[in-house]
């Protein structure tokens, strides 16, 4: 896998979400740049950071669609309790000894592209016509 760019489809045209994904997209990079770095600290830290921001990511996202009376919201909270689940598996391969970084990039950027695509912006028009009220 290569460096994951930001593009204008990935915008689901809330600033603070798209600021959010951008800085994940950003973390997952940092995870590639260090895949291969034999000290174990530096690619714990880099997951660790990584993974700390996802969860917070969810539970401000969360947070927005319950505030929006999104009625998906429910829903969204399973998907997202579905991810951390894997990722948790990740972490517990890592502190086990093995090499997870490249295949956690991986599955970071395939679900997060798809994620954002499908998943959040469906819910965009609720919490910008919540906002506007």
């Amino acid at each position: 896998m290569a460096h994951i760019s930001w593009t204008d489809d990935l915008s689901v045209g809330i600033d603070v979400i798209d600021t959010q994904h951008r800085r994940i997209v950003d973390y997952i990079n940092q995870l590639h740049d260090i895949r291969g770095n034999p000290d174990r600290n530096v690619v714990g830290d880099v997951i660790e950071n990584l993974v700390d921001y996802t969860y917070t990511h969810f539970a401000f996202e969360e947070t927005m669609l319950e505030d929006a009376r999104y009625p998906l919201v429910e829903a969204h909270k399973k998907v997202h309790e579905k991810f951390i689940q894997r990722v948790d598996e990740f972490k517990s391969r890592f502190a086990q000894g093995e090499n997870v970084a490249e295949a956690l990039c991986d599955m970071l950027a395939a679900w997060l592209f798809d994620h954002i695509r499908q998943d959040d912006k469906a819910y965009a028009s609720a919490v910008i016509a919540g906002a506007a009220e």
